[in-house]
C-alpha cells in the first residue's frame, strides 16, 4: 500500500511536469511564429517601398513580397492553430496538477496515519 501511493504519486509528478513540458514547448513556438510574422512583415514593407507599389493586384506587386505575405499568412493561421491547443494544454497540465495534489494528500494522510499507529504502540509498549 505504501509503495503503490509513493509510485501514484511520482507517477503523477511525472505527468504533470510532462504537461508543463508541452505547454512551454506550445508557448516557445508560438512565439517564435509571431517573431518571424513580424520579421516578415518587415521584409514586405521593405520590398513595397523599394518597388513603390503596396497593392498586391497590381501587375508590377514584388514576386518576394507576394510570397512572403503568403508565408507571413501560413505562420498566423498555424499560430492561431496552436494558441487553440495551448487552450488545451492549459486545461490538461490543471488536470494533471489537481490529479498530483490529490495523490499528495492521500500519500500525506497515509503518512500521518503511520506516525500515529506508531506513536500509539510506543505509548502501549
Amino acid at each position: 500500500m505504501i509503495k503503490s501511493r509513493e509510485n501514484l504519486v511520482r507517477l503523477k509528478k511525472f505527468q504533470a511536469s510532462e504537461k508543463r513540458r508541452q505547454l512551454l514547448q506550445i508557448e516557445m513556438m508560438v512565439a517564435d511564429f509571431e517573431r518571424m510574422a513580424n520579421e516578415l512583415e518587415a521584409q514586405i514593407a521593405s520590398e513595397e517601398r523599394k518597388a513603390g507599389i503596396t497593392d498586391v493586384n497590381h501587375f508590377a506587386y514584388p514576386t518576394f513580397a507576394k510570397a512572403a505575405r503568403l508565408r507571413r499568412d501560413n505562420l498566423k493561421t498555424s499560430q492561431h492553430d496552436l494558441l487553440q491547443q495551448k487552450a488545451g494544454a492549459e486545461a490538461a497540465l490543471a488536470e494533471a496538477e489537481a490529479e498530483l495534489a490529490k495523490a499528495e494528500m492521500l500519500e500525506n494522510r497515509d503518512t500521518r496515519q503511520r506516525e500515529l499507529e506508531a506513536d500509539a504502540r510506543r505509548a502501549v509498549g
